[in-house]
């Protein structure tokens, strides 16, 4: 209302903004809400600049609930949760795989080419916590879906480091090491403690396929890792195939701009944790740009006079 108030100033942007932020809060919405919204953001995505556009773009794909002609607008496939894994016997192994694709030459642009865009640490954390507080089949979804968005991954961890990661892992796997499993993980995706804990101490294992995904880790030895890392998620078959079928079709783009949320996160807990307290604390320690004033100088009467060697000798 405010910048409606300026002249020469386009609300449509941050309207925009605002509409999508306000309905991705909600788990599910009436038909009602969802019809205004469908109404409110067609007109709105077309008037404005593409990085408006392209921010709304990767918000509501990360959503599950956006409805489908929105969707369509943005240029995002609807996606069906049931669809968003294969069933077992559209899995094919790697090598049969790797032998149907066709080749592809190294120099052919991506299928979505176009400047990524960096996360900000709300966005982030917006995004983690939306990740880490949905259900199985809504992160499969969630995974699904980034691939599709214009969000910055994080680079891959360098070739040997992850090598040596993976063989440190599959051995701390191997004797249930859990605590030594966790620090090996944090440190080779550069990911503090807590977050490190809750991706691996997650009950549905998602966050650790999808850590594991951004490693580089091959599917047997993620495979292993489930079986003897913790005994609740290895003794579940069910858990282990569906992780497993998880794994396979998930993406690497995926799973790093995942690990980008992850650290970013990170960034917007640290500022808010170190955020000023009280209020105008900033200004009030700033230095005043005006010199002081100089104390007012003694009376010339409460000044003891100096004693002298000419003075002494003066009074013998």
């Amino acid at each position: 209302m405010n910048l409606s108030r300026r002249e020469g100033v386009d609300i449509r942007p941050t309207l925009l903004r605002v509409l999508a932020d306000l309905y991705v809060q909600t788990n599910s919405h009436s038909e009602q809400e969802a019809r205004q919204f469908v109404e409110l953001t067609s007109r709105l995505i077309d008037q404005v600049d593409d990085a408006t556009r392209a921010a709304v773009r990767a918000r509501l794909a990360l959503y599950p609930a956006t409805p489908a002609p929105v969707l369509k607008h943005l240029g995002l496939k609807p996606s069906n949760p049931d669809r968003a894994l294969p069933l077992a016997r559209e899995i094919r192994p790697p090598q049969a795989a790797i032998a149907s694709e066709p080749t592809r030459n190294s120099d052919e642009a991506p299928d979505r080419p176009g400047p990524k865009l960096s996360m900000q640490p709300k966005d982030a954390a917006e995004i983690s916590g939306l990740f880490f507080g949905a259900s199985s089949s809504e992160r499969a979804l969630i995974l699904h879906n980034l691939s599709e968005t214009p969000l910055k991954a994080s680079p891959r961890v360098p070739p040997r480091r992850a090598a040596h990661a993976i063989e440190a892992l599959e051995m701390a796997a191997w004797v249930a090491d859990v605590e030594n499993f966790t620090i090996e993980l944090g440190e080779t995706l550069i990911l503090p403690w807590k977050i490190a804990t809750q991706v691996v101490n997650d009950p549905t294992g998602e966050p650790l396929a999808c850590a594991a995904k951004a490693l580089g880790m091959p599917g047997p030895v993620f495979q292993r890792v489930l079986l003897f890392l913790k005994p609740e998620i290895g003794n579940s078959v069910n858990t282990v195939y569906r992780l497993s079928r998880l794994y396979d079709v998930l993406k690497e783009q995926s799973a790093l701009i995942m690990l980008a949320a992850w650290r970013g996160a990170t960034v917007a807990t640290t500022r808010a944790k170190y955020r000023s307290g009280l209020y105008d604390d900033e200004r009030s320690r700033a230095r005043s740009a005006t010199a002081p004033n100089k104390p007012a100088s003694q009376p010339a009467a409460s000044v003891a006079p100096l004693r002298t060697g000419t003075s002494q000798n003066s009074g013998r």
